[in-house]
Parts: C-alpha cells; sequence; structure tokens
C-alpha cells in the first residue's frame, strides 16, 4: 500500500514475510533537491521488491535520496545498505549505528555478552542456539559496512518544506530516535508508540534499564504538541497522549503479571516469561519457535529489571543462573 498522507509525505507498507508485525511503514519526504526515506525494511528480497515498486510509483530515485533510521532492528534498518547511493547521507543515533551491519553478529563480543547474560538468565542452551540461528536481526541486516552520520537530541533535519527535530527516546532500543516538526505537529515514531500493538521492550545486559527509559521517553514525547503520529507498523495515531497512557497501562500490569507470576516461588526470567500472556497464536510456550522466546524473555527481564529498582523483588544466585523472589513472601 502506497498512500500520501501529506504533501509530498508518502507512506509505503513493506511486507515482512513470517514475521507476526506483517508489515514495516517506510515513510518518504520527496523534494527537488533531495528525498529523505525513513526506515526500510529488512535485507530480502521481497522487502526489496515492495521499496522498489512504490519508490519507482512516487517516483523517487534512491541515488538522490537520504536515508533516516529511527533504530537499529532490520526491519527498520536492513535495505539502507542495498538502497543507499554513494553521495546518500544515513542518519542514525550513535548507539544504534554501531549495531547496524556486519558489527550486529553472533561473532561481536557485545553479543558473545547478549548470549552469556541470556544463559545466566535460564536461556537453554539449545533453544540460544536456534534463537540466534533464526534471528531475523541476523538474517535480514544490512551488509557491508555504513557511513553515518550521527544523530542526537535537538539536531534538525530539514527536506522539502520539512524540518524535523531529532528526539531521543531509548527504551525499546537505546539509541532509538523520533521525528517531530512543531509547525504541521507530526511525529514519526518508529517503533516508540504504535498504535494496536505494543513495542517489546527488552533487556540483555545490567547496564540498562529499558523499561524505565521507556517510560520517561513516553513522558517526554507527551509533552509535545503532536496532532499525528506516524508509527513504524501499522495505522496512524491521532490520538498521541491517549495512546501514551495506554502504553503505559499495558506494560504496568505486565510489571504486574510477573511480580504475580514469581509470588511465593523463586524463578529465573525464562520460566517467568513461559508464563506470560503473550498475543500469538500458538496453544503453548512449547510451540513458541526460539526467535519468539528470544523476544519474550528479554521483555521478561526487562519488567523484572523495574520490579527490582522498585525493590519489589531481589535477585540471587543459584545454579549459576540468576533468579528472581519477592522478599516480602
Amino acid at each position: 500500500m502506497i498512500e500520501e498522507i501529506l504533501p509530498n509525505l508518502y507512506r509505503m507498507e513493506i511486507p515482512l514475510p513470517d514475521s507476526p508485525l506483517k508489515a514495516v511503514n517506510s515513510y518518504v519526504i520527496k523534494s527537488p533537491e533531495r528525498n529523505l526515506i525513513i526506515d526500510t525494511g529488512m535485507n530480502r528480497e521481497e522487502c526489496m521488491d515492495a521499496m522498489r515498486r512504490g519508490l519507482d510509483h512516487i517516483g523517487v530515485d534512491p541515488g538522490e535520496t537520504d536515508f533516516f533510521i529511527t533504530h537499529m532492528h532490520a526491519d527498520h534498518s536492513g535495505l539502507v545498505s542495498a538502497l543507499a547511493g554513494k553521495e546518500s547521507r544515513i542518519y542514525c543515533s550513535g548507539p544504534d549505528s554501531v549495531m547496524i551491519g556486519p558489527e550486529f553478529s553472533p561473532e561481536n563480543k557485545w553479543f558473545k555478552s547478549v548470549v552469556d547474560f541470556a544463559l545466566n538468565n535460564g536461556f537453554p542452551e539449545n533453544v540460544l542456539r536456534e534463537a540466534v540461528k533464526h534471528h531475523p536481526g541476523f538474517k535480514y541486516s544490512a551488509r557491508g559496512r555504513l557511513k553515518f552520520r550521527s544523530v542526537k537530541e535537538g539536531d534538525t533535519i530539514s527536506i522539502g518544506d520539512y524540518v524535523f527535530k531529532c528526539v531521543e527516546t531509548p527504551g525499546h532500543t537505546p539509541g532509538h530516535v523520533c521525528l517531530y516538526d512543531p509547525h504541521k505537529k507530526i511525529l514519526v515514531s518508529g517503533d516508540h508508540i504504535l498504535d494496536d500493538i505494543t513495542p517489546n521492550i527488552s533487556l540483555w545486559n545490567d547496564d540498562r534499564s529499558p523499561l524505565r527509559e521507556y517510560f520517561e521517553s513516553l513522558d517526554k514525547v507527551g509533552n509535545l504538541d503532536i496532532g499525528l503520529v506516524l508509527p513504524g507498523h501499522r495505522g496512524l495515531i491521532k490520538d498521541c497522549r491517549g495512546r501514551i497512557g495506554e502504553l503505559k497501562s499495558h506494560h504496568l500490569k505486565r510489571a504486574g503479571e510477573v511480580l504475580a507470576i514469581i509470588g511465593k516461588t523463586v524463578r529465573d526470567a525464562y520460566q517467568v516469561a513461559s508464563r506470560m500472556s503473550w498475543d500469538l497464536t500458538y496453544e503453548s510456550w512449547d510451540q513458541f519457535p526460539a526467535p519468539q522466546k528470544w523476544f519474550a524473555t528479554g521483555e521478561a527481564l526487562a519488567h523484572l529489571k523495574y520490579l527490582e529498582e522498585e525493590q519489589l523483588i531481589r535477585r540471587k544466585t543459584g545454579d549459576h543462573k540468576i533468579l528472581f523472589f519477592n522478599p516480602n513472601h
């Protein structure tokens, strides 16, 4: 689907085969000088075919186009290496740009620390190998080394009649960035704010508190004057503050569910994830594909970290695993 949302601003749905997300929204802004593509889809044939058809339909040459990547995930960044021309500028935050392309691979030192963290939190080694093997972030990521222009809070990107300010919104990823045009009151939100689905908030090292970061980023965006949100997936959002309230409520309810799952027991994060409610079609945890177990466990860990910071649970080490318990029981 291709639609012109505002003058010279288009939304193209790029399919994501075999993904519960179904498609990613790629936004294209036409300008007589340079065009801008915001997020690209995965580095796979189906995405490239849809992208090329869409760009041909609206008359945009990727060689005369710059790119803005809201965050590191392959469904938003994977195609940029195949689309960008020699003169293309590729904007992305510093924290996320270093995880795009060959740097984000199972051989990467950072990723090996993530694997160790997963094992320490109860992820079975055989399931973990399967998760890494089929993880879309590795299979469909950008290829080759890319030269990024790093963006940070308050930086401005002007394209045609649009003047966007960069808004740092960590949570979904460490370096997630939204684009905000205060005059047109539009926010390109990436995966920070979605409509009928909720962004995955995952933790894979103890250096961050992604759920707390996410809440703070939601509050930051909630203070902006926004009439229309252009999200990374699904439909457009007109009531930004209302949706922010729903997202915060969802994750607080999630945290309550995690607290109830722990109850009087002592559990690792993988065990907690297996007992959480998930909006997927599988009848049991055993039927979850390994990558879905990866995403679920990462989200469980983010909520466990939040509960720990709120002093509602504690951790201990047993059998070379990190275990969580409620000290009030």
